[in-house]
């Protein structure tokens, strides 16, 4: 993405807390964790209370409304220290077990403002369509504080999700690298999904980001960097992500337990001939370097592994989803009696659970296409605009 047109801009939540009326009348939650901040890095929630507004709740992500924990976990506590507003963990609730979460809370609309990453997989946008789900059957506003998603906005990759393999890592059909601002995720999603899941709309009103345009990426917006999530610590982290994510669904680490989580890949397995063979290729964008680590938790954790780091040299030219899927075919190619798929209960395959890359690409095309030695480079369209799958309504920036 290009970073020569750099710019203030002015986040939803930092318009909200300008004119809180924008959230519209009643009391509302707020559905947000450590990055819900103002430019100037005040947390939102008593930033928004000490400018009147009708705060009443708070409402944690996946990683809890601290950020604290790892991947497939939240937090605990039930009052935040800070404001001395409840707080309700949404991971892992849906359908009836979240319609009465926001019963019980007793609002009358529900503000999103999470920093999303533009990758499908990435659970803050279920979390914000699952609450979208149960807003319109309980009959609760659901806003969207927006942000700009930090990869920019100009290119989408991969298939749209087959909704037979849905989970919390991708509900609905959206790419693997989606393109849009969680406002229009939003505004898409309720005009084709949630009607579908909640048998009507929601009454959705989306605080758009003031000065934000397509071509810019994370560095180009004026707006700090926070960490989203444990293991997304870097823009470098952000830009690889929506392709090396894929790696969680192997017996590869994807670097989990080091300072470059997603940045690295490796296994016990691999040798010398992996940074060649991926150089050969001359993937747009990136260098491949030979590397060894030692994950201080998750797979592998204590051992020493071999691999590659992914180096951008073109955040414009570089297509991550592409270059993941051709780096699982020279995997598979190198070193076939070693590569495995992992299930969705953390074993190899064999064991009767669903492949998690199914879930992650959204199918078992990539797998299968992978384990056939066939190129599954034709599986990833393109690079796209938003526009040719989400739509132009969906679209608030230029």
């Amino acid at each position: 993405m290009s970073t020569d047109d750099r710019g203030t801009v002015t986040t939803g939540i930092a318009r909200l807390h300008a004119a809180p009326a924008l959230a519209g009348p009643g009391r509302f939650a707020l559905v947000t964790n450590h990055t819900g901040v103002l430019p100037d890095l005040r947390p939102a929630a008593p930033a928004l209370l000490a400018a009147g507004a009708p705060l009443v709740a708070l409402f944690g992500p996946e990683h809890g409304l601290h950020g604290t924990g790892q991947a497939g976990e939240g937090e605990t506590a039930r009052t935040d220290p800070g404001t001395g507003l409840p707080v309700y963990d949404t991971y892992r609730r849906d359908g009836e077990r979240l319609d009465k979460l926001l019963i019980d809370s007793g609002v009358d609309a529900l503000v999103h403002d999470l920093q999303d990453i533009g990758a499908r997989c990435y659970t803050y946008v279920w979390t914000m369509f699952d609450l979208m789900v149960s807003a319109a059957r309980t009959g609760i506003r659901f806003v969207v504080a927006d942000r700009p998603n930090p990869l920019g906005g100009l290119l989408s990759e991969g298939p749209l999700l087959d909704p037979a393999w849905a989970g919390f890592v991708g509900r609905a059909p959206i790419p693997v690298r989606h393109g849009l601002t969680c406002g229009e995720l939003a505004r898409h999603l309720n005009a084709s999904a949630v009607p579908r899941a909640a048998g009507r709309a929601a009454d959705l009103t989306v605080i758009e980001a003031l000065g934000w345009r397509r071509a810019q990426d994370a560095a180009a917006t004026g707006l700090p960097w926070i960490a989203p999530s444990p293991n997304i610590p870097t823009p470098a982290t952000a830009t690889v992500y929506p392709g090396t994510s894929l790696f969680e669904g192997t017996n590869l680490s994807e670097g989990r337990g080091t300072t470059q989580p997603f940045e690295i890949v490796g296994a016990p397995y691999v040798d010398a001939r992996f940074a060649p063979a991926l150089t050969e290729l001359a993937l747009p964008g990136v260098h491949f370097r030979d590397l060894r680590f030692v994950p201080a938790f998750h797979k592998h954790a204590g051992r020493q592994l071999r691999g590659v780091q992914l180096h951008i040299t073109d955040r414009a030219a570089f297509a991550p989803v592409r270059t993941a899927v051709a780096m699982l075919a020279v995997l598979r190619r190198l070193y076939p009696d070693d590569f495995a798929w992992h299930t969705t209960d953390g074993g190899a395959e064999g064991t009767g659970h669903r492949h998690f890359v199914d879930l992650l690409w959204g199918s078992d095309r990539l797998r299968r296409s992978v384990d056939a030695g066939d190129d599954p480079l034709p599986l990833c369209d393109p690079p796209a605009p938003p526009a040719r799958w989400a739509g132009d309504d969906a679209l608030l920036y230029p």
